[in-house]
């Protein structure tokens, strides 16, 4: 791990995420709420800390407020004795501009990454749902001679040529092939039904990364992100090696979820209810660190036949209290409240959510703060639903606040 010392963690944690909307209409997409408790970023910054990477610049821009909070609250303690996990908004040192794309994001705190005189720098992302340990990353990457290194994940051709730049290597793991969602995409080596698609996962020799964005942002005709312009780009002249992700959850595994659409997202909370996740939340050796507000505990009240609190799979948060309601195969937030005769089921709420008497809710995502009056139902009758709500194709039905704050007032 003594490596690590010698590395900086850029998180890029500034995307409008527009996919997500309306959950990100009043906060980041790294500050959106995960598994009750957590926030999205959380996983990623988990990462870092459990992979002895201390030294980290989260990369901020859009409707941030609530996520500097968070970062502020839980995760700056952490700093000390040269530690830090430090958020950068945008500073326009070296462009007029909001960023223009992931590369860009980096090469304009270009200045704050060359006075930390790290020898490596990883770029990560603030969206996505994995356990990796990144110290095994950087040992390859140091061993193998490497400029850089692409972590990659094997994922179907279907979904690489929908989702995924595919990586094509040679029998050392060197880059030699780079397409983005190609119609038709090279095969991973190891398993020819598979497809080697890159994570967004990346760490560089720090001086030749600081030329490389140099010269990419000179450049008028690129997009400036790194699987689309700077990774073909360098693989032919420099030493770029692809990584095979080890899944920290269970060997083989290999859970890895970009929660980058609402479908996606409402997927992987859903997976972290079943009787045994792959992406285990319990994970005594890789534990997941967040910030919230102290609560009471939970609370079940009534046991009659006809008016039961109960919840049966699913995860329920500090203070909230299920009275006399039910729920079933839902996620359930901090300070949430259940009354009589409800029926909550296959639904996320998030914190602060109150659900009236006699309600039926399903395959929904209930946002913070939302009341729901007495006999509201949701997710049985969709046409209703796409008159009041935002549903998605899948058939997932958001409800936000109908009154639009320009940030969230809080971070519980």
């Amino acid at each position: 791990m003594s490596d690590m010392r010698d590395a900086i963690g850029v998180l890029l944690a500034g995307g409008q995420g527009e996919r997500l909307w309306p959950l990100t209409r009043d906060r980041a997409k790294p500050a959106v709420p995960f598994g009750g408790v957590y926030r999205i970023i959380d996983v990623t910054l988990s990462n870092c800390i459990n992979s002895d990477l201390r030294r980290v610049f989260v990369l901020t821009q859009y409707k941030a407020l609530s996520l500097n909070r968070h970062i502020r609250f839980g995760w700056a303690p952490l700093a000390g004795l040269g530690d830090y996990i430090e958020v950068l908004p945008p500073q326009m040192r070296v462009s007029q501009h909001w960023y223009q794309g992931t590369a860009d994001a980096v090469y304009q705190n270009i200045y704050s990454i060359g006075n930390e005189r790290s020898k490596y720098c990883f770029i990560l992302s603030g969206d996505h749902i994995y356990k990796m340990n990144y110290s095994k990353m950087l040992a390859q990457h140091i061993d193998s001679g490497a400029d850089a290194t692409v972590a990659t994940v094997e994922v179907s051709p279907e979904e690489a040529a929908r989702r995924f730049g595919v990586i094509e290597t040679d029998k050392d793991w060197r880059i030699v092939g780079f397409e983005e969602k190609p119609a038709v995409p090279k095969r991973s080596r190891l398993n020819p039904d598979r497809v080697n698609g890159s994570m967004g996962v990346y760490v560089f020799n720090t001086h030749l990364m600081i030329p490389i964005l140099i010269a990419d942002a000179e450049d008028a005709k690129s997009s400036h992100d790194f699987g689309k312009d700077i990774l073909p780009r360098i693989i032919q002249k420099h030493r770029v090696f692809a990584y095979n992700f080890v899944d920290e959850n269970k060997p083989g595994s290999q859970y890895w979820r970009d929660v980058g659409t609402i479908d996606a997202y409402y997927e992987a909370n859903m997976d972290l209810v079943s009787v045994s996740p792959v992406f285990n939340l319990y994970d005594k050796e890789w534990p997941l660190r967040t910030w919230q507000h102290q609560y009471p505990p939970v609370k079940f009240v009534f046991g009659d036949p006809d008016r039961m609190g109960v919840a049966v799979d699913s995860i329920v948060s500090g203070g909230s209290i299920v009275s006399g309601g039910r729920v079933t195969h839902s996620v359930i937030g901090n300070d949430v409240r259940v009354n009589s005769f409800c029926d909550v089921s296959h639904s996320i709420l998030y914190n602060h959510v109150n659900v009236g008497r006699h309600s039926r809710i399903k395959n929904a995502i209930i946002d913070r703060h939302v009341c729901l009056p007495e006999h509201t139902e949701i997710g049985y009758d969709s046409e209703a639903d796409k008159r009041r709500f935002h549903v998605t194709d899948s058939g997932i039905v958001v409800v936000v606040r109908q009154e639009s704050l320009l940030e969230e007032p809080e971070t519980a």
